[in-house]
């Protein structure tokens, strides 16, 4: 009951600062849930306030606010009509707050179709089609290592293994990294993955082979063995949706906005001061 008590507490601070701006698809059966004076509250309206919260609350079960969003409708209700009734209808400060959610809903909803209208199937192809031929498939290397603390120590590890010593066995028993127990495998990485230094000696390595000479990073010296060495390959179109559809909305955007402030006569008198004030600063500044 506790936890119940608080969730309705906290329900009841947050809506109240939170119009629902977004509206669900109304289901198929929009049954009344109460009525205030007469005034039926639908279901889809009820739901509607959810998608209107926090993301802790969008992301909660319907039923299990339920109540409390319907309690949250209803007092409302209440409070509208009261301030109805009190002339706020025609209250200066509602009507001038009503025009500045007016002028925001119509911009938000005017950007929301265009750029949804922006990513098709079509442009997601295209998109994808061109990230395959401006971005080269990356080779990869699977490489063991052995971390040591001084140049000495390395080079008597190489050494062991011009011995005929087993590389993950040494790596086991003393290389200082956190691969070290798991033989000092690293598994497969790209080139970016790694310092420079470890980098351009393990991908100019031929697989089976391991590092003559020690070569020094900022963490210490290291021992490497190359694994396996195989051609990149390109990530599947599900693999970068996600950023090929925020690349077509910001480039959308880029486009909409640049063509609306084309057309428009715009007059910005902070860029106007500045450029002023730069001047004046230039004029005073001693010539050199």
């Amino acid at each position: 009951m506790l936890r119940k008590s608080l969730l309705a507490a906290s329900l009841a601070t947050v809506i109240f600062a939170s119009p629902a701006m977004a509206q669900d698809a109304a289901p198929a059966e929009d049954p009344v849930l109460a009525t205030v004076n007469g005034e039926e509250i639908l279901e889809s309206e009820v739901r509607a306030t959810q998608q209107g919260l926090p993301q802790q609350y969008r992301q909660l079960p319907f039923e299990m606010l339920k109540a409390d969003l319907l309690t949250r409708e209803i007092n409302q209700r209440l409070l509208m009509d009261a301030g109805r009734e009190a002339g706020l209808a025609d209250d200066e400060e509602v009507k001038a707050q009503l025009a500045e959610l007016e002028r925001r809903l119509i911009a938000e909803t005017y950007l929301d179709r265009a750029l949804n209208d922006a990513i098709t199937d079509d442009a997601v192809n295209a998109k994808y089609e061109e990230f395959l031929e401006t971005n080269e498939p990356e080779p990869q290397v699977h490489a063991r290592h052995i971390l040591l603390e001084s140049e000495e120590d390395a080079k008597a590890i190489i050494a062991e293994l011009d011995d005929g010593a087993d590389f993950a066995e040494l790596a086991k028993e003393k290389s200082t990294g956190p691969s070290g127990p798991n033989g000092g495998d690293l598994g497969f990485f790209n080139r970016a993955d790694m310092v420079a230094p470890f980098a351009d000696a393990a991908f100019a390595m031929e697989a089976g082979t391991y590092s003559s000479e020690p070569v020094q990073t900022q963490f210490g010296w290291h021992v490497i063995k190359v694994e396996e060495v195989k051609e990149g390959t390109q990530p599947s179109l599900d693999e970068v949706r996600q950023q090929l559809v925020a690349e077509i909305t910001r480039d959308a955007f880029n486009e909409l906005v640049e063509g609306l402030r084309a057309d428009a006569d715009i007059v910005n008198h902070v860029e106007i001061e500045a450029a002023k004030a730069a001047e004046e600063a230039a004029k005073e500044a001693p010539a050199e």
